[in-house]
């Protein structure tokens, strides 16, 4: 493993277990507070509630991008991390779906989800061209900002 790619599953690991200590000091802050925010204590999902749910869906998508394949060119390793980061942005997002009341919240996660998606497609398409060499100009299929608008000059 290059020294690159070293340093970018450093500072991956940093991002992941600071989301994770957000997260559960935002639990045990409501949980002190009345549970404002939080899923009612005991409910469960998929086995164990949402903080034990969103806890098992990070942990996944750590594990995940730190075992995509590296291959020492950014593009392609950007586009190996990224596609698993969405993936749990996906599966985070589904959770508050499933536990979650506040309607904006709830509005929020959906369209994570369909945006998330469509750009888990561009990227694995993106991949895929970069990957067999071909088309290596920005204005190849999938073009600059075909998931968030038109890139700036």
């Amino acid at each position: 493993m290059n020294r690159d790619t070293v340093k970018i599953r450093r500072v991956w690991r940093v991002v992941v277990t600071l989301l994770a200590a957000g997260m559960i000091a935002t639990g045990a802050w409501a949980q002190q507070h009345g549970g404002h925010g939080t899923a009612v204590q005991g409910q469960t999902g998929h086995g164990g509630g949402f903080s034990a749910d969103m806890h098992t869906a990070m942990t996944k998508m750590s594990r995940d991008m730190e075992t995509a394949p590296m291959t020492g060119d950014p593009d392609k390793d950007f586009l190996a991390m990224m596609i698993p980061h969405h993936e749990g942005a996906i599966e985070m997002a589904r959770l508050v779906l499933l536990h979650g009341r506040d309607p904006l919240v709830r509005r929020l996660a959906e369209e994570i989800i369909a945006a998330q998606q469509a750009e888990i497609v561009t990227m694995r398409q993106r991949l895929e061209i970069l990957k067999t060499g071909q088309d290596m100009t920005p204005g190849g299929f999938p073009a600059l900002g075909g998931t968030r608008g038109p890139v700036a000059p």
